[in-house]
């Protein structure tokens, strides 16, 4: 609460002194050590902590632009030096987790891919080539994260939640999940799928098509087994729209399917 109020205090001046630049270091390791996150899940509900994104943004504010070997970007969010001790494994070839991006233990990530500041990612997790995982999204324990998916980022508006993916998801290739959308524990999404906050997803099982939560985004449910399909245009059933289904929800299976992860570790 204490470097909550100190945050919020300086978020807005335009002009900082060296004990300013001091706390904005200390709550960029706080966020890389995961002590502080952008969202954290109370109970089965998420809350946003909005102040988290201020001091993300007053990171920027603050920063210089520098070279840092062959790039140029603020000196404020470096790239990050993993700590060997995690157990995480990095293949090279292009890969980059900024400071300020949380990395759990046993993480695998494969080249190239990209990790932005403010980004969770829990335990046991994979991210495949390709792939990226945007500012303040929000990463389970064991998710499987496939080649050139890519997890939306968001900074602004500052009440706007982050995409949150919870522990046992599979992602498959080249899907998207944009604009505060939420993945509940054990869902699938087969290759291709692609969820914003304005997406029309149904579900067969239940045979209706899913609402929006008090965030005004999509709740993909638990153990939901995703594919991409089509609904027809009302105005002219010659064209149809982009319509993710619900085909069935997680069983042995489907399990069976995604055991391949196991065997890469």
């Amino acid at each position: 609460m204490e470097l909550k109020n100190k945050i919020l205090k300086i978020a807005d001046k335009n002009e900082f002194t060296d004990n300013d630049i001091e706390l904005f270091y200390k709550f960029r390791n706080d966020l890389t050590s995961g002590k502080i996150r952008a969202a954290e899940k109370s109970g089965e509900e998420w809350r946003l902590n909005s102040w988290v994104k201020k001091g993300i943004l007053l990171g920027f504010k603050m920063g210089k632009v520098i070279k840092m070997g062959p790039y140029l970007d603020k000196d404020t969010y470096p790239l990050q030096s993993l700590d060997i001790q995690k157990n995480i494994r990095m293949a090279p070839g292009g890969s980059a987790v900024r400071e300020g991006a949380y990395i759990g233990k046993d993480v695998i990530m494969m080249p190239p891919m990209y990790i932005n500041v403010g980004a969770y990612l829990d335990d046991g997790s994979m991210v495949d080539s390709h792939a990226l995982i945007g500012t303040c999204a929000q990463i389970g324990k064991n998710v499987h994260i496939s080649a050139a998916s890519q997890i939306g980022g968001v900074l602004e508006p500052i009440g706007a939640r982050p995409v949150i993916i919870e522990d046992n998801v599979f992602i498959g290739g080249n899907c998207g999940i944009y604009e505060g959308v939420l993945i509940k524990t054990g869902a699938i999404l087969a290759a291709g799928v692609t969820i914003t906050s304005g997406t029309t997803v149904y579900d067969t099982v239940n045979q209706k098509f899913l609402e929006k939560d008090s965030e005004q985004a999509i709740v993909i449910p638990k153990n939901a087994v995703v594919v991409p399909g089509s609904k027809p245009l009302k105005s002219n059933p010659d064209f149809s729209l982009y319509c993710p289904i619900i085909v069935k929800y997680r069983d042995d299976k489907s399990d069976r399917s995604v055991v391949l992860e196991s065997l890469l570790r």
